[in-house]
Formats: structure tokens, sequence, C-alpha cells
């Protein structure tokens, strides 16, 4: 089974301790600094929607787009549930043919989501894409999972659960894949039920992602250790980006 055709459903669940709060409060900081009014934003590999449905909220037209078609009925449900006044646009589409009517004003794009694009062509075909549906002088704002940190998770196993489903994840990596083998269990009557996934993530070199942001045309690449804007560091799990679709800047990625 592919990624996220089972645990998409619990998804939501099984994430709880996941601050999207913190993701949006960084949007906005952003938002608020960019030379371009923010109105459209584009939620690239947006999953189950919970951060396109808050900038919703917040009232910004915005659009969803993911490979994973039952992460985009999660997303649908929940935009329906929350009885958004602009619902998003949700679109099918993976992040290398991401393909839109017209230019947006900014691009998120959260929660290691660009890991899981393994093949650099289609990294690189995915940023020229946000790179031309971006409108000049905006933002894409993203984060990744930091190389060091993936290796650190080779052999590790991790266990969520709710009361009616268990996912056991299983890391391993090599050659600058992890991936995570994962088991759920789910609940049915007095049975429990199994299913088995395999997701994999690439662990991305920040100068390799700059190197191609800058052949995608972000003219500023800023790299962060963390949402409140510091210098990264070598302990850090995660890593922030703020790309600057727009003449002049510099790119700055030093880890001490």
């Amino acid at each position: 089974m592919s990624a996220y055709e089972g645990l998409a459903r619990y998804y939501d669940a099984l994430t709880g301790d996941v601050d999207y709060g913190a993701w949006l409060d960084w949007y906005l900081r952003w938002f608020g600094k960019s030379p371009v009014p923010v109105e459209l934003v584009l939620d690239l590999c947006c999953g189950t929607g919970t951060l396109t449905c808050l900038l919703a909220k917040q009232g910004y037209s915005t659009i969803g787009t993911d490979l994973s078609a039952e992460m985009l009925s999660e997303a649908m449900e929940k935009s329906f549930e929350l009885e958004l006044e602009e619902p998003p646009l949700l679109l099918h589409q993976s992040a290398s043919e991401l393909d839109l009517y017209g230019t947006v004003d900014a691009c998120v794009c959260s929660l290691d989501s660009l890991n899981y694009v393994t093949d650099e062509g289609d990294l690189r075909e995915a940023l020229r894409r946000v790179h031309t549906f971006l409108a000049p002088g905006g933002y894409f704002l993203f984060d990744v999972l930091a190389p060091q940190w993936m290796q650190g998770l080779d052999g590790q196993i991790f266990v969520d659960e709710t009361e009616d489903v268990l996912c056991l994840w299983r890391a391993s990596f090599q050659e600058e894949l992890l991936t995570y083998g994962m088991d759920l269990f789910e609940r049915d009557g007095k049975v429990w039920r199994r299913e088995q996934e395999e997701h994999r993530e690439r662990a991305w070199q920040p100068a390799a992602l700059e190197s191609m942001l800058r052949e995608a045309g972000f003219a500023q690449v800023q790299v962060f250790g963390g949402m409140e804007e510091r210098p990264p560091e070598a302990s850090d799990g995660r890593l922030f980006f703020v790309c600057t679709n727009g003449p002049g800047g510099q790119t700055t990625t030093s880890i001490s």
C-alpha cells in the first residue's frame, strides 16, 4: 500500500501533538513582511488541509494541492465541517505537476512535505513551478527535516495510538533516504485489522536546496534553525526556508 492510503483517515487523530498554530503564526508574520499584499495563498502538499483551513479562517483565499487523493478527501470533509465562508480550492496534483490558472501571492509547504519529493529531478521541477505561479516579490515558505537529524532516526521505532487505531513506525536511513515501514492496526468490533504502508523521505542538504531554489529563479533564500528566525545549529531537527521571488538578496545558511 502506498503512503497515506490507510493512514489518511487517522492522520489528524494520530498527529494531535503537532502545533499547527505555531506554523500559522510563522506564516502570518512573514505575510506581514511581504512586499506583495497577500490575499491568495497556495498550500503545497496540503495533506488533510488543517493549515489550509486555518489560513482560510484568517480571511485568505486558499488553494490546496496534494498527491494523495485520500488526504484531499479528508481536507474536503474538514472544510465542509468548518463551514468556511470561502472554502479552499483543493487540487489533486503532485508538487512536480503543479498547474494553476494564475499566480498566487504566497506559497507555503509544511511539515517536511518537500522531503517526500525524493527524486532530484522532480524537486527541481516542483521548485520551478512554484516560482512560475508565485507573484513577483512573493514569499515561498517551507520547512524540511535536517539531514543529521534524519540520520539519527535510523533503527528507531515509534508508536502512535488512539482508542481505535495503533500505528507502529520503523525507521531506516540508507543512502540519504529515510524509510518508514508502517503497520496500522484498526479496531473493527472485537477484531483488529492490519494494513501496511511505506513512507520515504530524502535528506536534502541545505546547500543543495539553495542551489536548486536559485536555479528555479528565487533570488533571495534565507534559512533559519527555528521559527524564531535564528541561524541554524547542528542540533536542529528542522530547517525553515524563506524564499523571495524577486530581485536582489543574499543566501545565508551556515550551520554551527
